[in-house]
C-alpha cells in the first residue's frame, strides 16, 4: 500500500530476472465514469497490515500453483483522480502461460479478498463502492 503514484517500472523490476520467460501485467486506472455518473475523484482506504499480508498470501497461492512464479503487487490509498493508477500487479514466470494465470489470479483475488475500500465522487454526491452483498 502506497500513498504516491505508482510505477509499472517498479513492479517489473521486482519480478524480472534470467529465468523469467514471460512477465505479464496488470494496471487498473481510475475510470471517469461509473455506472451512468461522471466520476471526479476516488477515495481508497485500506487497512493495510492485513492488505499487505493479503498480497503476501496472494503470491504464495501463485508461487504453490505454478512454480517459479513471482508476483509484486502494489495497490494506492488516498484521493485519486480519473486516469491515475490505483494498482499495478506484474507477474513473471519461465513461460507466459503462468505468467498471464498467476496475474490474472492476483487481480481476481484482492479484488475479493484484500481489506481495500473506495469512495466514488460525482458532481454532486458520493458513495461508498462494494461495500455489502
Amino acid at each position: 500500500m502506497v500513498d504516491r503514484p505508482l510505477s509499472l517500472d517498479e513492479a517489473v523490476r521486482a519480478v524480472s530476472g534470467e529465468g523469467m520467460g514471460g512477465v505479464v501485467t496488470f494496471t487498473g486506472a481510475v475510470r471517469d465514469h461509473s455506472h451512468g455518473k461522471r466520476v471526479v475523484e476516488l477515495q481508497y482506504e485500506a487497512y493495510g497490515p492485513m492488505a499487505e499480508r493479503t498480497f503476501e498470501r496472494i503470491a504464495l497461492e501463485a508461487e504453490e500453483r505454478w512454480p517459479g512464479t513471482r508476483l509484486a503487487i502494489v495497490h494506492r490509498v488516498g484521493t485519486l483522480r480519473p486516469g491515475e493508477l490505483a494498482v499495478v500487479i506484474a507477474a513473471a514466470a519461465a513461460h507466459r502461460d503462468e505468467a498471464f494465470q498467476a496475474c490474472r489470479h492476483a487481480i481476481e483475488r484482492l479484488k475479493q479478498d484484500a481489506p481495500i475500500w473506495k469512495k466514488e465522487r460525482f458532481q454532486g454526491g458520493e458513495e461508498w463502492v462494494g461495500l455489502g452483498p
